[in-house]
C-alpha cells in the first residue's frame, strides 16, 4: 500500500491524460490519492473526480496565493462544501510570503477561516508555508490554543527548528520528491528524523518530479521514487516505510478508508 497524500489530478500536463496518470500510479502500487483544491472554481471538478475514482479523494481550500481573489470564501462556505461524503481535508491554506501573491493579511484571515472549519469539521488542515515560519508557527499555536484541529505541513521545506514546533504543536510533516534533489541537504536531515508516526509522502503532482524524473511533469506513481529514497535515507525497508506513511495517511485523514 502507497499513499500519495497531496496531488492535482486537474491541474495541466495531467487532467488530459488523467485516466493514464490514475493507470500508471496504480501499477506502481499507489493505493489512495488526495486531489488538492486551490481555487474554489476547481471544487466542483476535484469531487467529481472522487466521485468517478474510488482511490482518490478530494479536498476543498484556497491556497494563499488565491486568498485575494477568495474575499468571499469563509468558514461557512467551506464547512458546507466539506460535507460532501468524498471530502476529507480542509485546503491547501497557509501563508506564502515568498512570491506575496495575495497581500499578507488577506492570506492570514482566509488561513483563520480555514482553521476554524478544520476545527469545526473534524477534517485535517493541509498547509502550505514558504518564508513565513514565525508567522504560521504563532498563527497555529494561537489557534491551537482556542480549540485543538488535526493538520500537517505540506510538501516540508522548511528548517529542522520550525519542524521541531510543528512536531510539538501535534501536527504531521509530509515530505515531497524535493528530498531527493542533491542539493536538499538541510531537508534530508530533518527527514530523516521525523518521527515515523508523523511521516507522510507526496507528489505535489504535477510539480516537483523526485529523481530520476526531473524536468518531466510529475504524477502519482512518483511516489514510490520518493519512498523508497526516503527509506533509505532513514535506514528503513521501504515495505515498512510505505505501510507507516499509508497507515499514518489513514489515522489523520479519518473520513477516507483504504
Amino acid at each position: 500500500m502507497l499513499v500519495d497524500s497531496h496531488c492535482h489530478l486537474n491541474y495541466p500536463k495531467l487532467v488530459e491524460r488523467q485516466a493514464e496518470v490514475l493507470a500508471s500510479a496504480r501499477a506502481a502500487g499507489v493505493t489512495t490519492m488526495l486531489n488538492i483544491s486551490t481555487r474554489e472554481r476547481e471544487w466542483g471538478d476535484i469531487i467529481a473526480t472522487a466521485e468517478r475514482e474510488p482511490d482518490v479523494w478530494a479536498s476543498v481550500g484556497i491556497h494563499p496565493h488565491e486568498a485575494d481573489q477568495h474575499p468571499d470564501i469563509d468558514t461557512e462556505k467551506l464547512v458546507a462544501a466539506a460535507a460532501h461524503p468524498r471530502v476529507i481535508g480542509i485546503g491547501e491554506t497557509g501563508l506564502d510570503y515568498y512570491y506575496d501573491h495575495s497581500d499578507r493579511a488577506r492570506q492570514q484571515a482566509s488561513f483563520r477561516a480555514h482553521i476554524a472549519a478544520s476545527r469545526e469539521t473534524g477534517l485535517p488542515l493541509i498547509i502550505h508555508t514558504r518564508d513565513a515560519e514565525e508567522d504560521t508557527n504563532a498563527i497555529l499555536a494561537e489557534e491551537m490554543g482556542k480549540g485543538r484541529f488535526p493538520a500537517l505541513i505540506h510538501c516540508f521545506t522548511a528548517s529542522e527548528a520550525f519542524g521541531d514546533k510543528m512536531l510539538e504543536l501535534g501536527l504531521s510533516i509530509s515530505i515531497s520528491g524535493i528530498v531527493t534533489f542533491k542539493n536538499a541537504k538541510d531537508l534530508q536531515a530533518t527527514a530523516a528524523k521525523i518521527p515515523a508516526d508523523r511521516l507522510l509522502i507526496e507528489t505535489d503532482s504535477p510539480f516537483l518530479a523526485p529523481v530520476p524524473h526531473r524536468g518531466k511533469p510529475c504524477e502519482p506513481a512518483f511516489v514510490a521514487d520518493t519512498a523508497r529514497f526516503l527509506a533509505d535515507l532513514r535506514g528503513e525497508p521501504v515495505g515498512t516505510l510505505m505501510a507507516n506513511t499509508s497507515a499514518n495517511f489513514f489515522n489523520l485523514f479519518t473520513k477516507a478508508h483504504a
